[in-house]
């Protein structure tokens, strides 16, 4: 599962866990146990002999091509390091890491979460969580016809751990160096005394790089030139900044396997890159490329529906829902800042933001309100607080606002109608009480110094939101301004923390675990390049991640999850933006799609459909008339 890195997205690798006491069993023996498919808390869906899975045509033709756009640019085609921004093929449309890479095992998308078998053909499990072991399948190669070997995995594993992005530094860090026990069979150890609960997921999701093709080029350099890959497609193509070209893999080692069964139909994927969101959406309209999904509520809703190309019913739109736990989306406040460090400040802040005025002006009320680090899911934190949410939270009374025992946070609402008066008076007493006040209209600190700070951007779309925003705060003597810089710029001041506000994405697996380390944790806030990008340092918050990742059932991990959600959200460390459980969807009406549901958790765009001669046909006349 990802989101960009980077850019306005970001990178979740692995972001699946696990339980190993809930494992689905095919056989056992004493000490350990064999098993053919992985979850949380032993819920698949797919039997040990299914044929494919029920959100694909098996019968789908294979064949056509498909444009898709990116945004922005990139300066590498290596997704595993933190230098550069790099391409991967756009999560907007189902695409993700896993086209170009294979790993040991994969993921079905109707399901929360679950992994089958790929390159390994079964997992071993010790009864005590000390380890866990693949055994590789015979078959599978990389694409220059080498075969894919248990020294692959490992050289993978100490490569992404020891020199790639920092993620894999954190995520695999309770993972010791693996040991081959065989042929084709190899055992990653867990240090002792370590949460293992989602550990051997990481492992099945991590993408396996081929050994001797770093012989003569480094690891850790940004390249154009591909890497050498194993998946369902080959980059075959690269027009830095501008472009990147897949080639479906013909004949590919894993296409009858039942999890590629019906999948990966299209001959040909490419990737264009538009600097500007205006003149991409042009370009979509000009049949320039296939597909797109639409995140500006502005143009979803007035500009597609008077474009020549949809009356005649050439574009088409659709609205997916979707069953995942959503992103949490958000302006990052750097607490690393002195102006942010107190958190009657940052509520101040947050509640000059008036979002019921942006939604329904700017918005067409297309939205809803980010309550929650765990919005769309049951681990979303409502009301007061339960007998056993109060047993975790307890211990930090004191440590921790005392709102975090009271009801559950709702951001700060106004009528929609501009006027804020009310929140301005309030706002003022919790920055008076945190020793700020106004002076020549301006917010000033027993220093004298005013209250300033900026918006960083790398593009310009989100200024139009903004600027009501920095309005409101000047109401109330805050020096707020927007800053827009290139995006290599943004990415590398970002990575070094050296910002006041950002915007960003987090990208959340359907039972959170140890990537929570990766946002929150203390551990994880002086990391460069890490994910703690708040700069979030609170004991609570720590032990409360902790108990997420202890978590042996689904009634524990809501529990636990539900208290952290308490403690983030009134700890005020991000103004919430907004949300909302579904994908606008619009794409020129030249491809088949599978007669199922859409899974729940994935668009499945190129996972699933394929091209439609007779419909691409249909297409091409209409437009030469």
């Amino acid at each position: 599962m990802l989101e960009r890195v980077g850019g306005h997205y970001l990178i979740v690798i692995g972001a699946i866990l696990l339980t190993l006491s809930s494992l689905v069993v095919s056989s056992a023996i004493a000490g350990e146990r064999v098993v053919y498919g992985l979850s949380s808390f032993g819920d698949l869906k797919y039997g040990k002999n299914f044929k494919h899975f029920d959100y694909v045509n098996p019968d789908a033709p294979k064949g056509g091509k498909i444009k898709i756009r990116n945004l922005d640019s990139f300066d590498s085609v290596n997704p595993f390091i933190l230098k550069g921004r790099y391409e991967v093929l756009n999560a907007d449309v189902g695409g993700d890491i896993t086209f170009n890479f294979s790993s040991l095992m994969t993921p079905s998308h109707d399901e929360p979460d679950a992994l089958y078998p790929l390159v390994a053909k079964e997992v071993l499990l010790d009864d005590d969580r000390r380890w866990v072991e693949f055994v590789l399948r015979d078959g599978p190669k990389f694409h220059d016809g080498t075969p894919i070997t248990v020294e692959d995995v490992a050289f993978s594993f100490k490569s992404l751990k020891y020199e790639g992005h920092p993620s894999y530094r954190v995520r695999f860090r309770d993972i010791e160096d693996p040991i081959i026990t065989g042929s084709n069979r190899i055992r990653f150890p867990f240090k002792e005394g370590v949460l293992t609960r989602s550990l051997p997921l990481f492992i099945g999701d991590m993408s396996i790089l081929s050994k001797s093709s770093f012989a003569n080029r480094k690891f850790k350099k940004t390249t154009m030139i591909p890497l050498l890959g194993s998946g369902p497609y080959k980059m075959v193509k690269v027009d830095p900044g501008r472009s990147v070209t897949y080639a479906r893999v013909k004949n590919h080692w894993a296409e009858k396997l039942p999890v590629h069964i019906g999948r990966y139909n299209f001959d040909t994927i490419q990737v264009d890159y538009y600097r500007d969101r205006t003149i991409a959406l042009e370009a979509f309209f000009a049949g320039e490329y296939d597909f797109r999904e639409e995140f500006t509520s502005r143009s979803w809703a007035t500009e597609y529906t008077n474009k020549p190309a949809f009356v005649k019913g050439l574009i088409k739109r659709k609205t997916l829902l979707d069953s995942s736990l959503t992103g949490y989306q958000a302006y990052f406040l750097n607490t690393r800042r002195p102006q942010f460090k107190d958190r009657r400040v940052r509520q101040a802040l947050s509640r000059m933001f008036d979002y019921e005025w942006t939604n329904k002006n700017l918005f067409y009320n297309s939205y809803e309100r980010l309550t929650s680090f765990f919005e769309n899911s049951t681990m979303k934190s409502f009301g007061v607080p339960s007998k056993d949410e109060r047993a975790l939270l307890e211990p930090w009374r004191g440590q921790i606002p005392e709102e975090v025992f009271g009801e559950a946070f709702i951001p700060s609402k106004t009528n929609g109608s501009g006027k804020i008066r009310n929140e301005i008076k309030i706002a003022l007493k919790e920055l008076k009480a945190a020793g700020w006040t106004i002076k020549d209209r301006k917010l000033v600190n027993e220093k004298g110094e005013q209250m300033s700070f900026e918006f960083l951007l790398y593009e310009n779309s989100s200024i139009r939101i903004i600027n009501p925003y920095l309005r409101n705060l000047e109401r109330i003597g805050v020096d707020a301004r927007v800053r827009l810089i290139d995006a290599a710029s943004w990415q590398n001041r970002m990575q070094d923390f050296d910002f006041d506000i950002i915007s960003r994405r987090m990208g959340q697996s359907p039972y959170p675990g140890a990537e929570l380390r990766d946002w929150w944790s203390s551990q994880s806030a002086d990391i460069k390049g890490g994910l703690n990008i708040a700069g979030v340092k609170n004991p609570a918050v720590d032990a409360l991640v902790d108990a997420v990742v202890k978590a042996e059932d689904k009634e524990e991990l809501v529990t636990a999850a539900r208290a952290l959600d308490r403690v983030l959200m009134w700890g005020h460390y991000t103004i919430q933006q907004w949300f909302k459980a579904s994908h606008f969807i619009a794409f020129w009406d030249k491809f088949g799609k599978p007669d199922a549901p859409k899974p729940g958790y994935d668009r499945a765009v190129l996972h699933s459909w394929w091209f439609d001669k007779e419909k691409a046909a249909k297409i091409s006349a209409a437009l030469t008339k």
